[in-house]
This record gives C-alpha cells, sequence and structure tokens, in this order.
C-alpha cells in the first residue's frame, strides 16, 4: 500500500530533475518527471527515449538528471531498460549488489504509442520489474509538430493540416493505456500533473508491485497545442474535468477510478484554449465539436461500467 502523500514531506526532498535544462518555458514534461522522481523513496535507474524531454535535458556535457540516466533512440527505452533490469537481477543474485533499486522508463507518445510500442510490449509481456512513464502531449513534439496516433480527433498538425478539404487529424486517439491494460500487467494507470498527490500516489503504489508496471500521464506542449505558456497545470486540470484524460488505475485487472469530476465540464471548455482546435469552431465544422464530446461521453460511461463491473 502505497503511503498517503503531503506538501511537508515532499518539499523536504531533493529535486532529482535540476533547472537550467532547455525545454519550453510552461512545457508539460518536465513538471511530470519532477513530480514522478520526487514520489521515489528508492534509488532510481532511468531510460529515455528520444524526444523532447532526452534533447533538452542532456546537452553535452550538461544534464539536468541527478540519477543514472541512460538516453535510447526513440525506439528502444524499453528494451534498454529491461536489459538493465536483468543486469539487476543477476548482481543482485550474485551478492554483488544488496541495494533495492527501481527502474523508470520514459517516452513520450511518439516512443511510446507508436515508433517504441514493439519494445515496450514485449518489456511487459516478459515481465521485467519496471515502470514506463509515457508523457503524453499528443504528437511529435520535437521534430515539427507531426500527428502520432495520440493526437485526437480533429487536431491541427503539420502531417494532418486543417484546411477546407480535410479538418485536421479524421482518426480518434489510441487507448494506449487499455492496450497496456490488455497485456495483463499487474499495474497500469493515467494521471495528470494538475492532480499531484493522485500522481504521486499512483508512481508509489507502481513502485511497491514487482513486475512490470505502465503509467500515461498528460503533458500539455504550448508549442505544439498552440496555447499559453503559463498553462499547462490549467490544461491538465480541464483534461481531467472534461473526461478527455480520465483518472484511473487497472491492478491487477480490476478497474477503479480515482477522481470523479464534481461537474463534467463540455469538451467545448478544453478544445477552445488551445489554436490547435481553432478551426473546428468554424460554423462548417460545429458538428465535429459534437462528435467528439459524444466520443468523450461514450468512453466515459464505458469506464464507469468497467468500474461498477468490479464492484457489484
Amino acid at each position: 500500500m502505497a503511503k498517503a502523500v503531503t506538501l511537508k514531506e515532499l518539499s523536504k526532498k531533493e529535486m532529482l530533475f535540476a533547472p537550467g535544462h532547455r525545454l519550453c518555458a510552461g512545457c508539460g514534461a518536465p513538471i511530470v518527471v519532477k513530480m514522478v522522481l520526487l514520489a521515489s523513496d528508492y534509488p532510481l535507474v532511468a531510460a529515455n527515449a528520444t524526444g523532447c524531454l532526452e534533447v533538452s535535458s542532456c546537452i553535452s556535457d550538461y544534464t539536468a538528471w541527478k540519477i543514472p540516466w541512460i538516453h535510447n533512440a526513440f525506439e528502444n527505452a524499453a528494451a534498454t531498460l529491461s536489459g538493465v533490469e536483468t543486469m539487476y537481477r543477476s548482481l543482485k543474485k550474485q551478492g554483488k549488489i544488496d541495494k533495492e533499486i527501481k527502474f523508470i522508463a520514459f517516452g513520450g507518445d511518439g516512443g511510446t504509442y507508436d515508433i517504441g510500442f514493439q519494445s515496450l510490449s514485449g518489456a511487459m509481456e516478459r515481465g521485467h520489474d519496471m515502470l514506463y512513464i509515457c508523457y503524453d502531449n499528443g504528437a511529435y513534439m520535437n521534430t515539427g509538430i507531426q500527428r502520432s496516433s495520440a493526437t485526437p480527433f480533429g487536431a491541427d498538425t503539420t502531417t494532418r493540416p486543417a484546411g477546407s478539404v480535410v479538418p485536421g487529424k479524421t482518426e480518434q486517439r489510441k487507448n494506449m493505456t487499455k492496450i497496456m491494460a490488455a497485456h495483463n500487467i499487474p499495474y497500469v494507470a493515467q494521471a495528470s500533473p494538475s492532480h499531484w498527490a493522485d500522481l504521486v500516489r499512483k508512481v508509489r503504489k507502481a513502485l511497491e508491485i514487482p513486475g512490470p508496471k505502465f503509467m500515461n500521464i498528460i503533458a500539455p506542449c504550448n508549442r505544439g497545442w498552440r496555447s499559453r505558456t503559463d498553462d499547462a497545470i490549467t490544461l491538465s486540470r480541464l483534461a481531467v474535468d472534461t473526461c478527455y484524460w480520465p483518472l484511473y488505475e487497472i491492478v491487477n485487472g480490476v478497474t477503479k477510478i480515482t477522481f470523479r469530476p464534481r461537474e463534467k465540464k463540455p469538451m467545448a471548455d478544453f478544445l477552445k484554449t488551445q489554436g490547435r482546435f481553432k478551426h473546428l469552431f468554424k460554423p462548417e465544422n460545429e458538428a465535429l465539436i459534437g462528435k467528439i464530446q459524444e466520443h468523450i461521453d461514450r468512453e466515459w460511461e464505458k469506464l464507469q461500467k468497467e468500474e461498477a463491473c468490479f464492484a457489484s
């Protein structure tokens, strides 16, 4: 059981992701990483897929990471950490290491949903004792804001631009959290930096569970979302309150919603804050907002039924 989280406790811990990195002002990714690293009471080893987080946090001789950290290619963070975790188990068995060390992989949605999915799926299926965290900003932000399978329906990206013929991305985003749950791993969760106590509790819980774990954490990108540079937390909270990004966990196949909005807000509140959706508010595209709302409502209802199924 993960212990309760208090701000007083966290304020006394060392920040293991240092300032001075080159991530954009207002980026959601470093906020997520800081919270994840603060959550652990164990020594950590991290692997990091190529992406915004990697290229901006370790340049030449300079690094923001105060823990052992491995840069991987775009596609193999999970595979690399699988090898490190296997080596650790071997050395522990030989009596050469007696420390309890935990292993965390970080990848963006491009390196998780798409390019890195094969190595991630393999690591989960093999049962490696590691936590994989996806910081999901909904596109290939590092290389020019191209669509990924995490990009939401209707979003304007450089490879799926909104125009007079195609109104942005025409496919729904992949439900990666549910796909990972289908691997029958012991712990899967969604979290948001706007709900820090929920996020920290889930990381702590995951690190206490042996075997493979996966967490999907929303990480707003003001450059790609075309939003303000000071609204990462506001947008994260809106994503939760609209149920675009519901907070829940699946423990050994049992679904539990960990936060219910007091008042579920309409998706238009989330969409209108971002320039990538501004075309949806033109008269000829307004029906698409209704389509988005219907999809979100359907998914939220489905999630509640899944929880109720296990509760009954």
